[in-house]
């Protein structure tokens, strides 16, 4: 009998091997799919009764549950025909504060969170713990002193010593204090920790200025104005946060070489800096925007009526006229819509490799 070549026996094993590896592998990669395809259907199918539950009439939605359209109920456009009507209440007046006021604060939630970001990667910032203490002294003392000693109307006090804090600390952080010096990265830090607190602490304190700037003239409350600018201090931190990692990816070889052409800081950000980071401020503004359109808290507190958005009429569906699901179901699904939108091209951008920086 011929003998075995060793080189021959290694390689039958060898190949054995690997065919059990690759069997082994399609089996977890089975696995995987069943998965991700159980756990896709569990997070698709509120979304999927959402919509569903829209086109039923009401006799369907009573009856019980109901899922298949054409076979189960016959669907039908009456829940948007009320809807808009204003059969139910004022329907279009909170889809249109919803739409300006998330677009507006969007825009200058990222157009001041860039020019922030924008500082903070292109200069060295030093500024002095002493000079910080310094304005939180002058501001919360001073506060104290006009309102409670002059009598001062709120908003009247509350200017004059943010003016005379904020002179005071600049001036203070120009001397040789001694202590602790706070660098670029520490006040990068200081924008994101303002959304670590929870948002009630903001809202509630916002809710008092804006009813002592109404007592004194400047309606705040239920307005547009009043909205903007909370919503813009709302996005300004996810806007600079954002923004100074695609802002790192700009070459500043560019910008130096626009100095040596005598071209101004204000001009080397508006034509050379904003169109090179164009892919983040895309997906910035997205993310924004998906954060101020759902938000909840503060339009509850700041709005009474006019500027109520979305959020705060989906909510009131169920309070004030019971378990009418097809209304909150259409409510909801105009909400859910623009944000679904919105997650698609950002996902889109995320695989075409847009967003992995805006300069190659």
């Amino acid at each position: 009998m011929a003998a075995r070549h060793p080189a021959a026996g290694a390689s039958t094993r060898s190949a054995d091997s690997a065919a059990g590896i690759r069997m082994v592998g399609a089996g977890w990669k089975r696995i995987g799919f069943v998965a991700a395809a159980f756990w896709f259907l569990i997070s698709i199918f509120p979304l999927y009764f959402v919509a569903v539950t829209a086109f039923k009439p009401p006799l369907a939605v009573s009856q019980g549950p109901t899922y298949i359209p054409f076979i189960d109920f016959q669907p039908t456009l009456q829940a948007f025909r009320d809807a808009v009507s204003g059969l139910r209440g004022d329907f279009i007046g909170p889809v249109v504060s919803s739409v300006l006021v998330s677009l507006t604060a969007t825009a200058l939630s990222v157009f001041l969170g860039t020019m922030a970001a924008y500082a903070l990667v292109r200069f060295e910032f030093r500024v002095k713990l002493l000079a910080g203490i310094v304005f939180a002294v002058i501001s919360i003392g001073g506060f104290t002193v006009l309102s409670e000693v002059y009598d001062w109307r709120v908003p009247h006090a509350l200017a004059t010593v943010m003016v005379a804090a904020l002179a005071a600390s600049i001036l203070a952080n120009r001397l040789p204090l001694p202590g602790p010096v706070m660098g670029n990265q520490d006040i990068t830090f200081w924008f994101v920790s303002q959304r670590i607190f929870p948002p009630i602490i903001a809202a509630f304190a916002l809710f008092l200025l804006y009813a002592e700037m109404g007592k004194a003239g400047f309606k705040m409350l239920d307005s547009y104005f009043g909205l903007v600018l909370a919503y813009t201090a709302f996005g300004l931190p996810f806007s600079v946060w954002l923004m100074r990692d695609f802002l790192e990816t700009v070459p500043v070889e560019v910008e130096e070489a626009a100095l040596v052409d005598d071209i101004g800081r204000f001009r080397i950000f508006f034509q050379i800096v904003l169109p090179m980071a164009k892919p983040g401020l895309v997906a910035t503004s997205m993310i924004v925007l998906a954060f101020i359109w759902n938000e909840f808290l503060f339009a509850l507190l700041l709005t009474s009526g006019k500027w109520q958005t979305l959020p705060i009429l989906i909510a009131g569906q169920n309070s004030s006229r019971g378990d009418e699901w097809w209304a909150i179901s259409v409510a909801a699904l105009i909400a859910i819509v623009p944000m679904v939108i919105v997650a698609g091209i950002l996902g889109r951008l995320m695989r075409s490799g847009l967003l992995a920086g805006s300069v190659k």
